[in-house]
């Protein structure tokens, strides 16, 4: 995935491209993770994922640099290093944002891809889970929720980190079982893993903010509190969100018994996003 990363960028030298290829560096690479396994699970073979991989991965490094803007949660650090806009500019990190976003859909839809009806599907589903939808509308309830009057209730919150959180990772989950033109009992089972991961993956960050470590995590924490943001912490307390967090991974790994032992590196992947601590 790095040198794949690499190569996708290699012929531009300039600031916007060293932002965006900067931006791409590090991580967990979860997202891209779920496409290369969930197309392993459904026989497809990497080469025919990897175009999905670097997609999703460039959708997902856009939001972030866009999410760490002054005008959104204004910080100074991610992943350890500076944000984009913190080691450029503003204007080069709206742009590298923008750049990286039709990137994706540019892998997505390259003549050597799968067949056309599986590339539209693809393009379609990536344009929904990361936009108003998706994505971007749960960036923006989660914006608004600082400035209403009464907190979000728990429901509420779900709704907000289903889009923000989980949209992006129930697309790289069910990317496989797109790929191989699955049954819809297959997509169901990864649809399924992926909601349920993507909500266990957001309460675990929201653990983490209380609990996690400045250093390990790479970027400031208790931020959440400060602005008094209503959390699924704030809402079950510290254990009831990890009791919320691990049952939700239980229902995740359920959702692949379709798949049997198939299943299994999904299944710790789920296992690992609240053992992180970053």
């Amino acid at each position: 995935m790095t040198a794949a990363k690499r190569d996708v960028l290699a012929p531009h030298q300039d600031d916007l491209a060293s932002a965006m290829s900067y931006a791409l560096s590090g991580g967990k690479a979860l997202r891209a993770f779920l496409v290369l396994e969930s197309a392993r699970m459904n026989r497809v073979g990497s080469g025919a994922a990897l175009a999905p991989a670097l997609a999703i991965e460039c959708i997902h490094a856009y939001s972030l640099i866009h999410d760490d803007l002054p005008c959104m949660d204004d910080d100074d650090l991610r992943r350890g290093q500076p944000t984009v806009h913190r080691k450029w500019n503003e204007h080069t990190a709206v742009l590298a944002g923008d750049a990286l976003q039709t990137l994706a859909f540019w892998l997505l839809a390259q003549p050597e891809g799968p067949d056309p009806t599986t590339q539209v599907a693809l393009v379609r589903s990536l344009a929904r889970a990361a936009g108003h939808h998706g994505m971007v509308g749960g960036q923006m309830m989660d914006i608004s929720a600082e400035t209403r009057k009464t907190p979000y209730s728990l429901e509420q919150i779900k709704q907000v980190q289903h889009g923000k959180t989980g949209a992006l990772i129930r697309w790289a989950a069910t990317s496989g079982a797109v790929l191989a033109q699955a049954d819809t009992a297959a997509w169901q089972a990864l649809d399924r893993y992926g909601a349920c991961l993507g909500l266990a993956f957001q309460i675990w960050d929201d653990v983490l903010d209380i609990e996690g470590d400045a250093q390990a995590m790479g970027k400031a924490v208790g931020k959440d509190a400060d602005r008094g943001k209503a959390t699924f912490v704030s809402h079950l307390g510290l254990a009831g969100a990890k009791e919320y967090a691990a049952d939700l991974v239980k229902q995740a790994c359920s959702a692949l018994d379709i798949y049997q032992e198939q299943g299994d590196c999904l299944r710790e992947a789920a296992r690992f996003v609240i053992s992180r601590v970053s």
